[in-house]
């Protein structure tokens, strides 16, 4: 991300827009920005056609409001810093045990990836995963995992058929080994799916809506 553009849209959000509009002319962004009226305009518009920004133009002002990708944009930044400031070697995700489709269990237990399991963490997966719903005030840790792994798990084709890359990150529930396992392609937002080599449910004695402390290596 270009600085230029996070530091715009970081002196736009503390305006307050991200969650409403709020008017501004490009000189007072400008001043905002210590840069001339003209490359302010320059900006607004660089910002628009990154789709970071929504522009609302009236007879005499202009107001703007940041996009879900604006915001989002902001985010990583955020997350960034508390890497370096506020995080240690780990974090701790909570959450509460939850019923999936079972697709989970059906996709790494393909043999294209429990070889390269064997190879990455020395266990092989038992068939299946387990789900945990993470409690909303943890959904922001989510997107400290939502790059790229230094642990991955790479795609292949079997029988015709497709299976993308998976990001792979160490993790331990109690004293027990595990793994989370994220799809590149996964639309999931509030769920992680969780490999290990027992069944964790009958180990632990977990059933659906049992309270789970994730502790995960960054």
């Amino acid at each position: 991300m270009d600085e230029k553009i996070t530091f715009a849209l970081r002196k736009i959000a503390l305006l307050g827009a991200i969650d409403d509009y709020v008017t501004i002319s490009s000189r007072e962004l400008g001043d905002i920005l210590d840069m001339s009226q003209q490359s302010a305009s320059k900006r607004i518009l660089d910002l628009m056609d990154g789709e970071f920004i929504t522009r609302d133009l009236g007879t005499r002002s202009q107001r703007i409001k940041l996009t879900e990708k604006g915001v989002a944009a902001l985010k990583e930044e955020y997350n960034e810093y508390r890497r370096l400031f506020e995080l240690d070697d780990h974090i701790v995700i909570h959450g509460t045990v939850s019923s999936g489709m079972g697709e989970g269990g059906y996709y790494i237990c393909q043999k294209g990836y429990v070889d390269q399991f064997k190879d990455m963490l020395g266990f092989v997966p038992y068939e299946g995963t387990l789900n945990l719903t993470v409690d909303k005030d943890d959904l922001e840790k989510i997107d400290l995992l939502r790059r790229p792994s230094d642990l991955i798990l790479k795609g292949f084709t079997s029988d015709g058929r497709s299976f993308g890359d998976v990001f792979v990150y160490k993790a331990r529930i109690k004293n027990m080994d595990c793994a989370i396992v994220m799809p590149e392609r996964s639309h999931y937002r509030t769920t992680l799916e969780i490999v290990c080599q027992y069944h964790l449910r009958r180990t632990l004695s977990l059933t659906d809506g049992s309270r789970v402390d994730l502790k995960v290596e960054l």
